[in-house]
């Protein structure tokens, strides 16, 4: 029997309200990857602008950040600006959702409540390292969790969701089949429909269709999927190189965005808007509205994805992290703020001869799960 392996959890980018991120040292920006802070071991990160959630295998969910709680008896946890909501163990046979306003650090009435039957896909461990979390989607994956009211928003039964991501105005959806589904907003392409129109109801990916994927993520105004073959897909907005297309000249990269230098509690509602207004016009910058292939250096395949605000993450099969997007707080993990119009392996992990078994990002920062590489 393989003995089991127990990993660390490390993180980089943006740590401006206390988050695990910079040991609370001040910091605004981590710029290299640095184990995150916690007083239990770690299994699941969530993490909106301001506040990150951090799940651990004894079920406790510890908040940092903006907020900073605690709570026991949890399975799962999703943060987000306008709702922070935690799954947990309710009896032998049930769960229950509970849902607060992030300033309310879990204490007095939540703003929703729902009790859940537990079903037959809560049974394996609910803590696995490389399980991505359900949240947003239920554990009965006939609905999903939204950031406004009304909270619960139903789904057909007959698309049997096995995935769900939110981004900043569209939907993504994996279904058993392997299918992707998307709806929304759509004026930046991110919902791969070819045009840029919004899609009120759930709408299947054309250009996808025959093309069995694996895992589903929604950035800002992007999307990537990742095919059982370890293909990567990608579409929507490309403004920092999230796409991983050209973007402009580096040489002329003088742009500065005052996103960068003010911490503004509403930047992330108004991020959009604010990058529109503050940045010269950059004649490279595009917008994809259908997916598009996308290969990695020395042709590798993919297995894990996720992506932040402008900056997609991607784990390898042989464990490697390939980052590429908007770098300004160091969530590209290589060690500077530049932005890469094309992936690039993140060395710190091979560095340390750590291999990368998860990753999952938030608005600004990145969080990624790796393990001691095996000697051959």
């Amino acid at each position: 029997m393989a003995k089991e392996q127990h990993g660390t959890w490390f993180g980089f980018g943006f740590c401006g309200f206390g988050q695990v991120l910079g040991s609370g040292d001040g910091r605004h920006s981590v710029h290299s990857p640095e184990p995150l802070c916690a007083s239990e071991d770690v299994c699941r990160v969530s993490a909106s602008w301001s506040y990150t959630a951090l799940v651990t295998r004894g079920g406790r969910v510890e908040l940092s950040g903006s907020v900073n709680s605690s709570a026991d008896g949890c399975r799962d946890a999703w943060a987000s600006e306008g709702l922070l909501v935690v799954l947990r163990d309710k009896d032998g046979s049930s769960t229950e959702l509970r849902a607060w306003a992030p300033g309310s650090a879990l204490q007095g009435e939540p703003l929703w409540v729902q009790n859940l039957v537990s079903g037959a896909e809560e049974e394996d461990e609910p803590c696995s390292e490389t399980r991505v979390g359900t949240l947003p989607l239920l554990p009965s994956a006939h609905a999903y969790v939204n950031p406004q009211p009304p909270f619960c928003q139903p789904l057909a039964p007959e698309l049997r969701v096995r995935q769900l991501e939110l981004g900043a105005e569209h939907v993504l959806m994996l279904c058993e089949a392997g299918q992707v589904f998307s709806w929304g907003g759509g004026r930046h392409g991110q919902l791969g429909h070819g045009t840029l129109e919004a899609e009120p109801e759930p709408r299947l990916l054309e250009a996808l269709q025959g093309l069995r994927m694996t895992e589903v993520a929604a950035g800002g105004w992007h999307s990537v999927c990742v095919s059982e073959t370890g293909d990567i897909y990608i579409w929507g907005w490309n403004e920092s190189g999230q796409l991983a297309l050209p973007i402009r000249n580096p040489t002329e990269d003088k742009r500065v965005s005052r996103a960068a230098t003010e911490l503004n509690e509403d930047c992330l509602k108004e991020e959009e808007a604010a990058m529109t207004d503050v940045w010269a016009p950059a004649p490279f910058i595009a917008i994809q509205p259908f997916p598009a292939l996308l290969d990695l250096p020395m042709g590798s395949d993919a297995v894990k994805v996720s992506c932040g605000s402008r900056h997609t993450a991607v784990v390898t099969r042989t464990g490697e992290l390939y980052t590429w997007g908007w770098g300004k707080y160091g969530q590209l993990g290589h060690k500077d703020s530049s932005n890469l119009d094309q992936p690039c392996r993140v060395e710190y992990f091979a560095e340390k001869q750590l291999q990368v078994r998860a990753v999952t990002c938030g608005p600004w920062n990145t969080y990624v799960y790796a393990v001691e590489r095996e000697e051959i």
